[in-house]
């Protein structure tokens, strides 16, 4: 078990960037290793809106939610996640005095992932099948890069995509790719933030906030997880049965986020 902390940046409306990044550069400069994650999804639905290409969505008959991507979507994605959020987020992590290093799985195959050539969706009550969507599942992880960066002080911050086993790149889950990195690494712990506090037996009833959950009790609680919850919930899951330790889900939008998930406000499974 390594002593590298992953944090998994969320791209979704109200994650503080600027607070993030001001803690994740204290603690590097306090000796610890970091390595970033980061989703993108707001800024790639804003950049769709606005080239008049919006953003489409494909629900899996188990209730999962992902985008569509197909070569056009693609392209935008890239441009938003790779391009911008990932250019921002090292801009920030540089501006705050440490080091830091932009890269997706793409870059120097990082990240290999399995392309899905046939996705299952429901709409209205009806089972389509998709054949031309460029997203895909992580099968394989190569951390020597990311090795690499760390033993020269620099702070590696990973776009969510990968290459496809022909080569081709693809759009990833965050949130399960930030799961894969920290396997990878064999890290003890990941973050992974949001705009909440946690998980929620029934969202967003405040008094239904559950601070731990067992690994064991990971299976459930996918019937009370909502939307974007659901993968959450499924990366801790993969985290956990991988070899990390603890998985926290946490709000990224309050005063030191790090901090405050590592006192407990933050919904933290296993451990």
């Amino acid at each position: 078990m390594s002593d590298i902390l992953v944090i998994k940046i969320g791209g979704t409306e109200g994650v503080d960037f600027d607070r993030l990044c001001k803690e994740i550069a204290g603690l590097v400069k306090a000796g610890k290793q970091i390595v970033v994650v980061h989703g993108g999804s707001k800024d790639a639905n804003q950049l769709g809106e606005a080239v008049g290409y919006p953003p489409k969505f494909l629900t899996s008959p188990d209730g999962y939610t992902s985008r569509y991507t197909d070569a056009k979507t693609l392209e935008i994605f890239s441009m938003a996640v790779k391009g911008k959020v990932n250019m921002l987020l090292v801009s920030k992590l540089q501006q705050a005095g440490i080091n830091a290093f932009g890269l997706s799985g793409l870059d120097g195959r990082f990240m290999v992932a399995q392309r899905k050539k046939a996705l299952q969706s429901v709409e209205n009550g009806k089972r389509k099948i998709i054949r031309d969507d460029f997203s895909g599942k992580i099968e394989q992880v190569n951390p020597a890069i990311i090795h690499w960066l760390l033993s020269q002080n620099i702070t590696p911050v990973i776009a969510p995509m990968a290459a496809s086993t022909e080569g081709e790149g693809l759009n990833v889950d965050a949130d399960r790719a930030a799961a894969m990195v920290a396997a990878a690494l064999q890290a003890a712990d990941l973050l992974l933030f949001t705009a909440i506090k946690g998980l929620y037996r029934s969202f967003p009833d405040e008094s239904t906030w559950i601070p731990k959950l067992k690994e064991s009790e990971l299976e459930s609680a996918m019937q009370f997880a909502e939307g974007r919850m659901k993968k959450k919930v499924m990366g801790a899951q993969e985290a956990l049965a991988a070899g990390v330790k603890r998985v926290a889900i946490a709000d990224g939008s309050v005063e030191n986020p790090i901090a405050n998930a590592m006192a407990g406000n933050a919904t933290w499974i296993g451990g």
